[in-house]
């Protein structure tokens, strides 16, 4: 312990003996020659600085004991012991620093168990569409092609799922901002689930202007269009009902809703149906949702800088709602995306009036 305290005090020792030094000389050089008065001089300055190291090593005796045993715990080492101004600053850099570290920590826990919470509920989900497949094949008749179209269909969303889920601690690195004509996205995701829409004999309405474009990423919004969308007809158990897709500009920011004619959600449910693994009253009675939809959508209506909201009444229907913030209107003069919205449109109805094979 005295030995580290020599050390960090070397150079003020060494620097002393130098001053005292420089001191004599002075003195022997104007003239000064009383070898006592040297001798009284180099003493009392020996005995000074004696005093001033004893005194701080008396002060900082505690410290120098907590650094030279083992540490119990990272908060035993952080207890302030030192009493020099730099050393309580630096333990005080050293406390957030720890604080951050433990924020780090204890958000990369939470990520951890997130993925593993969900990787489990994941892969018990998808067994289901599995073993439907597997027993279909087991029958002996002619394969229902409907339903292992179904359940790939339901394995696909699953994977696309989970896909996002992985992708979304690299969010950043992934995202590409682009302007999007909306209605061009939004038929591209309804044609895309029109399946879905004919099987639930549920169909889309949209009523967005052919020309309004928004800044935004066209894959993750995709991938966010298609759950509001999977999840207002999943939702929705009376046939020949509609979602209603709309588009308005509001203030220079572009406000898109999905409005279904659903079952809703109660008003205890509502304000956690964002949070992850929450399924609610609605997840129970169709066993098939993970609570990771509508999560992360939010999540990544964050990242792109755009509000989520939703609200809904229950056997009235749920309305979704994006804002994408500062965005403009812009008159495309290119109109072969609007001809293949409205050509995905009639590809739906006519599939609808279309008896299933």
């Amino acid at each position: 312990m005295l030995r580290l305290f020599l050390k960090e005090h070397a150079a003020f020792i060494v620097f002393q003996v130098i001053l005292v030094a420089f001191i004599m000389l002075l003195y022997w050089l104007d003239g000064f020659r009383n070898a006592d008065t040297a001798i009284y001089s180099f003493v009392i300055s020996t005995v000074l600085v004696f005093t001033f190291l004893t005194a701080r090593f008396a002060r900082r005796y505690q410290y120098y004991q907590r650094i030279l045993t083992a540490p119990q715990n990272l908060e035993h080492m952080l207890q302030s012991e030192g009493k020099s101004p730099e050393q309580i600053q630096n333990e005080i850099y050293l406390q957030k620093l720890y604080r951050l570290y433990q924020h780090e920590v204890q958000s990369l826990y939470a990520t951890q168990n997130r993925h593993l919470q969900f990787m489990n509920q994941w892969v018990h989900q998808m067994k289901t569409p599995l073993s439907v497949m597997h027993l279909l094949l087991q029958e002996e008749q002619e394969l229902d092609k409907n339903s292992v179209r179904e359940e790939m269909e339901r394995l696909k969303a699953g994977l696309d799922t989970v896909l996002m889920n992985a992708r979304l601690d690299t969010f950043e690195q992934d995202m590409q901002i682009e302007q999007i004509n909306l209605r061009s996205l939004v038929s591209e995701v309804a044609t895309e689930n029109k399946r879905l829409f004919i099987s639930k004999r549920v169909y889309p309405e949209i009523s967005i202007a052919e020309d309004q474009v928004v800044a935004t990423d066209h894959k993750w919004m995709k991938f966010i269009i298609g759950q509001f969308l999977t999840n207002a007809v999943k939702y929705t158990f009376e046939p020949n009902k509609k979602v209603f897709i709309a588009a308005e500009c509001l203030n220079g920011n572009t406000l898109l809703t999905i409005r279904d004619e659903g079952i809703g959600i109660s008003s205890t449910d509502l304000p956690r149906v964002t949070k992850a693994f929450f399924t609610g009253d609605n997840g129970r009675k169709t066993g098939e949702s993970t609570g990771m939809g509508l999560y992360l959508a939010k999540e990544i209506c964050g990242k792109l800088g755009h509000e989520l909201s939703i609200s809904s009444v229950q056997e009235k229907g749920t309305t979704v709602s994006v804002l994408f913030i500062n965005q403009d209107f812009v008159v495309q003069e290119d109109h072969d995306d609007n001809s293949r919205n409205r050509r995905g449109n009639k590809s739906i109805r006519r599939e609808s009036d279309t008896p299933s094979s």
